[in-house]
């Protein structure tokens, strides 16, 4: 039997975003921490940029820049 999926209130996600955003924690970081799917909150942080609701920062730079860093790091040991 499939598992029931679980919803997560307006306030929880808005406060998940948010420590994405003002922490500079990793998706992944922060994911594990509240105990949800990396793929969700990635999601919930990408329509937050998209519709505004997360200005251009310092904390998005550095987000990017982890994001880019690991994919290169994961590229190069891969090779």
């Amino acid at each position: 039997m499939a598992e029931k999926r679980r919803k997560f209130d307006p306030e929880f996600r808005e406060g998940a975003v948010r420590i994405v955003t003002e922490t500079g924690k990793t998706i992944a970081e922060v994911a594990e921490d509240l105990g949800i799917n990396e793929t969700t909150l990635a999601s919930w942080v990408s329509r937050a940029r998209r519709a505004g609701a997360v200005t251009a920062g310092g904390s998005d730079e550095l987000e990017r820049l982890r994001r880019r860093f690991l994919w290169r790091d994961r590229s190069l040991s891969r090779a």
